[in-house]
């Protein structure tokens, strides 16, 4: 059972909301459950102490957490499931790419208020190595604000002002690594023993040599194999992305209650949604691949019952970049279900409109999608059409086979598409980490340069330009009606290029997702009254469907979208609904032809018997021309039941 229901009942029973008592009763509801997770990671026999020793830790966490936020996680409790209200809609970004600062983000809040953002995914603003440190992923410290962005007050003050804004803020827990300048590290190179075991250490290769032998490499061109030699203390440390990011040790309990007091130190500076970066490589195991393992679950499981006893308006979400099979599991099974994260990313629906573009046909996506287990009642996902990092190919190869393709040539044509590899191609990405022995490798570029904008603003081709509005448009308003957070890029909502700038700068150079981070154009920003730029045109347009989304509760997560068939491969079709009466179809043409649809079907799901359907998106009724209904192309509908 979702434990939040038992919390939200217990709350509501009584009739003063006394903060310190509720933590009580979520400690005795969580307990139980707690102590199986604990158990399951470190058998009792050896560590009922460090299970005493984690039970003793709460009281204190809670303690630590402000009244303020005491008072909102009660707020929370008695909203229920907020994070799945129509009303949210996201935007991730550097904060030094966006507006220098913290202070200078704070100056911004208008502009999201005027387009209708009010949930922030600010990337790392932690501190970090100077030089590489794979975009602040590398973490000196989970709590103290680097110096380029300003100071711990200036987040509290962000925090707060939010807040009053009713405005939502998501913040990073690096949560497998540290890099190897934070303090434990610091200490382990020193010969402490005690840090060196925070962390996985060999004073030989015999192990790494084993671990290898099934560990995939994460970035093979920058940062091959998974573990590093150092000198100072003569020992070979594992290190699964890059060599300055050293993989924590959690089959050490200690390092677990440390890590959950770091989350909640987190948490309390006022972050609403925690991203669990990097979740599924938590536990390894030698002869697997260390990834998505059981006990990776039973821990991300177990730092949530832990938080929702100690901080519950706080929530999970899992940075779970895996096969769609997978993605679902990071919501719980079993005894876990619903109570491991309640939000996940979509990559799976990200990736699959990628292929669509680029094959202009919808078939491996419906294939994909309708094989996807639901995820349970209480959670949701995080929608997107790109984030701050590289656009994967994690397709099922069984699918594209279904599809009369070849797997390994199909994903080639993927990466020659979109990485200016055909001439024909409007695309202008990127490729990043190609592996030639495998001949895998991602995508990088912001949504417009791949959607062709930039390569018709170069060519000066006015219909290249207006086919790549449609597609910005388009995958942007599937991504808001699909069910779930819709989160945006920030400069994707202006139509952003590409930013080569970061081949100058020796940090960055070898690490072509740069190309996709550019920096906010406020000059840009500043005409937006004028609509015939082409940047205006998507950031009015985007600002539009963001206001209907707001104003229709049938865009909550709080149905699943049904897909239909409508026997044309170049068209998407799905339905939210959520009672007989309301509904909204959503259709989208991923050719660049005109494509017809048969309404017969539609008429039976009740959107044409009481006359023409009305298309939000347009705002005009919909004609039907001897019982097919045309889409231009890229052209997307949003039709209420009427």
């Amino acid at each position: 059972m979702n434990q939040a229901h038992l919390h939200r009942l217990l709350s509501s029973k009584l009739k003063e909301q006394d903060p310190a008592r509720l933590f009580k009763l979520r400690m005795a509801t969580n307990v139980g459950l707690i102590q199986h997770l604990f158990f399951s990671l470190y058998p009792e026999k050896e560590h009922l102490v460090d299970f005493n020793k984690l039970l003793d830790l709460l009281p204190k966490l809670f303690a630590s957490r402000p009244e303020e936020l005491k008072l909102q996680d009660l707020q929370r409790l008695e909203a229920g499931n907020w994070y799945q209200s129509e009303k949210m809609v996201g935007m991730q970004l550097y904060v030094e790419q966006f507006n220098k600062d913290l202070k200078g983000l704070h100056k911004k809040i208008p502009y999201f208020k005027d387009l209708g953002v009010n949930f922030l995914h600010l990337m790392p603003i932690t501190t970090r190595p100077k030089g590489e440190n794979d975009g602040g992923y590398a973490v000196n410290s989970y709590d103290k604000v680097d110096p380029k962005y300003g100071t711990k007050n200036d987040l509290l003050k962000l925090a707060s002002e939010l807040r009053n804004q009713n405005m939502y803020l998501m913040l990073d827990f690096v949560v497998n690594h540290t890099s190897n300048q934070f303090p434990w590290a610091k200490k382990a190179k020193q010969g402490n023993k005690k840090y060196q075991k925070y962390y996985y250490t060999f004073e030989e290769d015999t192990i790494p040599k084993e671990f290898e032998k099934s560990l995939p490499e994460v970035f093979p061109e920058t940062s091959p194999g998974n573990f590093t030699y150092v000198p100072e203390m003569e020992k070979w440390v594992m290190t699964v992305f890059n060599d300055y990011q050293w993989d924590l040790n959690y089959t050490n309990p200690t390092v677990f209650s440390e890590m959950l007091t770091n989350l909640v130190n987190l948490a309390n500076l006022g972050v609403d949604v925690v991203r669990f970066d990097a979740l599924a490589f938590l536990w390894k195991k030698m002869g697997t691949i260390s990834q998505n393992l059981p006990e990776a679950h039973t821990l991300v499981s177990l730092f949530r019952m832990c938080l929702q006893v100690v901080a519950p308006g706080t929530i999970f979400l899992a940075e779970a970049i895996v096969a769609p099979t997978q993605i679902v599991k990071y919501f719980g099974e079993g005894q876990t279900r619903g109570n491991e994260c309640e939000i996940a990313y979509n990559a799976s629906l990200m990736a699959l409109l990628w292929n669509s573009i680029a094959t202009k046909k919808t078939g491996l996506l419906y294939k994909s999608l309708t094989n996807v287990p639901s995820k349970p009642k209480d959670c949701t996902w995080i929608n997107y059409i790109r984030c701050h990092d590289d656009i994967g190919l994690g397709y099922e190869d069984h699918f594209i086979q279904e599809m009369g393709w070849n797997p390994q040539q199909h994903r080639k044509f993927l990466l020659d598409y979109y990485c200016q590899r055909l001439d024909w191609s409007p695309a202008m990405g990127l490729l990043f980490m190609y592996n030639p022995k495998t001949g895998d490798g991602r995508i990088t570029g912001s949504a417009a340069s791949l959607l062709g904008l930039e390569k018709g603003l170069i060519k000066k081709d006015e219909s290249l330009v207006e086919q790549s509005m449609a597609k910005i448009v388009m995958l942007h308003g599937i991504v808001l009606a699909f069910g779930g957070i819709p989160m945006m890029y920030a400069g994707d909502e202006i139509g952003t290029l590409n930013d080569y700038s970061f081949l100058k700068e020796d940090a960055k150079k070898e690490d072509s997702r740069w190309v996709n981070r550019p920096k906010q154009n406020w000059n840009v920003i500043d005409a937006l009254d004028d609509r015939t730029t082409p940047q205006s045109q998507i950031f009015h347009t985007l600002k539009k469907l963001i206001a209907i989304r707001m104003a229709n509760p049938i865009f909550a997560a709080h149905s699943h979208p049904i897909l239909y068939h409508t026997g044309n491969e170049h068209i998407l079709v799905f339905e939210r609904t959520s009672n007989d009466k309301d509904a909204l179809l959503v259709l989208c043409n991923f050719d660049e032809k005109p494509q017809v649809v048969e309404t017969s079907w539609i008429k039976k799901r009740g959107y044409f018997t009481k006359g023409e359907p009305q298309d939000l998106v347009s705002d005009k009724k919909v004609k039907t021309n001897s019982g097919l209904l045309e889409l231009l192309p890229y052209q997307m509908l949003w039709l209420k039941k009427s």
